[in-house]
C-alpha cells in the first residue's frame, strides 16, 4: 500500500532512531538515498521534492521459493548475456543477498557479499564468503535508483581484483543500460515518463 509523505517521514525517523543510516533506510524502503535525505529534512517544499518511485517487492521477499523462482529469470539472463564466463555472484547487502544466493546455487558458483557501509564509502567485501580476486563476477541487487551503490560496488570489486561482467537488479528505476562500462540488466524497468 502506498504511503503518504508524512507516513514515509515517520518510517524514516523510526529507522534513524533504530540506528540505521541513509543507505540502510533506502534499502528498507526501496527508495533512493536522495529521497531519504529529503524525507529526513524538515522542509516541506514540494519544489525540492526528488522524483522517485517506491518499489514494493515484499510479495516476493516473504517466501524463499518465490525468490528462487525469480532467480531463474536472472540465471537465464546471465546465460544470455555472458554464457558461462562467470565464477561468482556478488550480492549487495541487504536485499541483493537472497537473489545472489539463489542464483549462485542454481549455477553452482561462488557467493560473495558486498556491504554498503555508508553513503560516502564504497563498501566492504565480506571475508566470510568467497573472495573475488581473479574472478569474473556478476553483481546482484534488488532495486537500482541513481546507480550510486552499484557504481561504488563495481569500483570496489575492481580494486579487489574482480572482472565485473554484468550487473543485475530486480527493478531498474533509471534509464541506464550500463554503469562504469558494465552492462546493466533489470527484470523490470520502472521509470516516470
Amino acid at each position: 500500500m502506498p504511503l503518504s509523505i508524512e507516513e514515509l517521514r515517520g518510517k524514516v525517523e523510526a529507522f534513524r532512531n533504530k540506528g540505521l543510516n541513509t543507505q540502510q533506510i533506502a534499502d528498507e524502503l526501496s527508495l533512493s538515498q536522495t529521497t531519504i535525505q529529503w524525507l529526513s529534512s524538515s522542509g516541506v517544499a514540494t519544489e525540492d521534492r526528488p522524483s522517485d518511485i517506491q518499489v514494493g517487492w515484499r510479495s516476493i521477499a516473504v517466501k524463499a521459493g518465490r525468490i528462487e523462482a525469480a532467480s531463474y529469470i536472472f540465471v537465464d539472463i546471465i546465460e544470455e548475456e555472458i554464457g558461462d564466463e562467470v565464477d561468482a555472484i556478488v550480492g549487495i547487502s541487504l536485499n541483493g543477498i537472497a537473489f545472489a544466493q539463489a542464483i549462485a546455487g542454481q549455477m553452482d558458483l561462488d557467493l560473495s557479499i558486498s556491504r554498503s557501509i555508508s553513503e560516502d564509502e564504497g563498501g566492504h567485501l565480506s571475508e566470510v564468503f568467497a573472495g573475488v580476486a581473479g574472478k569474473s563476477v556478476v553483481v546482484v541487487d534488488d532495486v537500482l535508483s541513481s546507480g550510486t551503490t552499484m557504481s561504488k560496488t563495481i569500483r570496489n570489486l575492481r580494486s579487489a581484483g574482480a572482472d565485473v561482467k554484468l550487473c543485475m537488479v530486480l527493478a531498474n528505476k533509471s534509464n541506464n543500460n550500463e554503469l562504469e562500462g558494465v552492462p546493466l540488466r533489470g527484470l523490470v524497468r520502472v521509470v516516470s515518463v
